[in-house]
């Protein structure tokens, strides 16, 4: 392509590492790097992608930060196991396994844990030598992991949006999330006052008769609130606006609007998504999730729709919350058991070991985006402060894809603190 040379990797690795002679799975990574460097001795910049459950870039050139990255690394764009080419977890795979309580058990093994052992296998396949690591959002927190359980395959790590709370549980998190979410709504609102009646007008409309959208799912109130997940991004805000553009045919929602709507909202193409994300914060001691935001959610009566009808507030989208109604999408339903059994689950180990991030001799540069969405900046700050020698930007420049929309500025940045450059 255009300015790069791309491969194809494929590794077999354990599906439970504590068992290496059991089933394996298959892992891919695609390789990148810029062309005419390609017999060079680079170092190794391992990615790892946000989520959980979502897929590195596809690249078509040297675009957004891989255009940085390529100056001084070859890249390793890592599907991260169950995602995109790395057996994935889908509708169709998952039921395969059999009863609800062995395709819970399966999924146990597909967090940052399993993930970062992953990737020390691939490691030490492509080199012998400790490799850099980007993680952006859930690939931070899968950093932490790494470098609490295998910093010696780490040569330099650097964290965009994702350095999670060590100690924090699910329900601490949404209860976090939610406030930061109705900032984001009252800034949306603030851009685009005359969007709020619009928003009632659809909110009213969907509580009377909910609408059928093109996958075959119905857009209830709910779900519509859920494409709030848009607005932690830097042009959210706008997309949701435009997306409100033509939304009534005569009395009825208009089928551009459904299927503009029913793209955002469909975890077609990230089932492992909604299954894995608030298991991300559990660990030993934090007990089962529960579905953690559903049931904060009931502690935030400003995000209940017909309560803000009644009213004369404007209705609330959401955030990036998994819950229950989510598992009615065509996608999701035969996800449902297992998604149950899983979050009834106790028994977690730990992601992060706070010891030895304390005792950390790994060079590390964080970038921590102070009106972040997703991510608390409260919960990063403590963290960056545990972590030995980590060198932090904390900035309210860029939302939580700055390493994204910053067109590899934001990298660039980390890069020259890791090298004593700022």
């Amino acid at each position: 392509m255009p300015g790069v040379t791309l491969t194809d990797h494929l590794f077999s690795v354990p599906l439970d590492h504590d068992r290496p002679d059991g089933e394996h799975i298959e892992i891919y990574a695609r390789e990148v790097v810029a062309t005419g460097r390609e017999r060079e001795r680079l170092p190794w910049l391992l990615f790892l992608q946000g989520g959980p459950g979502m897929l590195p870039p596809r690249p078509v050139g040297r675009d957004s930060w891989l255009d940085r990255a390529l100056d001084d690394y070859r890249v390793l764009l890592l599907d991260q196991r169950g995602t995109g080419r790395s057996s994935p977890i889908t509708r169709q795979t998952l039921p395969a396994r059999g009863e609800p309580a062995t395709q819970a058990d399966h999924l146990t093994h597909f967090r940052a844990d399993a993930i970062v052992r992953d990737a020390e296998l691939v490691r030490r396949e492509l080199t012998d030598e400790p490799w850099s690591v980007l993680g952006q959002s859930f690939g931070g927190m899968c950093t932490v992991t790494y470098l609490s359980f295998a910093p010696e395959g780490v040569r330099e790590a650097i964290i965009t949006g994702g350095l999670p709370g060590l100690r924090v549980t699910a329900d601490e998190v949404y209860r976090a999330a939610y406030p930061r979410v109705h900032r984001k709504n009252t800034a949306y609102y603030r851009r685009y006052p005359q969007d709020a009646a619009s928003v009632r007008r659809i909110a009213a409309h969907l509580i009377e008769r909910p609408a059928p959208m093109p996958d075959g799912s119905l857009l209830t109130v709910e779900a519509f609130q859920s494409l709030g997940l848009m607005l932690g991004m830097s042009d959210g805000a706008d997309v949701l606006h435009y997306l409100l553009e033509d939304t009534w045919a005569g009395a009825e929602l208009s089928d551009s609007f459904l299927a503009r709507a029913a793209a955002f909202l469909s975890y077609a193409q990230l089932p492992l998504n909604p299954l894995m994300h608030e298991l991300s914060y559990a660990q030993r001691g934090t007990g089962a999730t529960n579905w953690a935001a559903q049931r904060v959610r009931g502690e935030f009566p400003q995000f209940d729709a017909r309560m803000a009808l009644a009213g004369d507030d404007p209705m609330l989208f959401t955030g990036e919350m998994t819950y229950r109604f989510h598992f009615d999408q065509p996608c999701l339903a035969p996800l449902r058991e297992p998604a149950e059994v899983l979050f009834a689950r106790e028994d977690w180990p730990d992601l992060y070991d706070p010891q030895r991030l304390a005792a950390n001799d790994v060079p590390v540069a964080a970038a921590v985006y102070l009106d972040d969405m997703y991510v608390d900046a409260t919960h990063s700050l403590q963290t960056a402060e545990t972590i030995r020698g980590l060198r932090l930007w904390a900035t309210n420049e860029y939302e939580h894809d700055g390493h994204r929309a910053s067109g590899g500025r934001v990298l660039d940045r980390l890069l020259r603190m890791l090298h004593g450059q700022v």
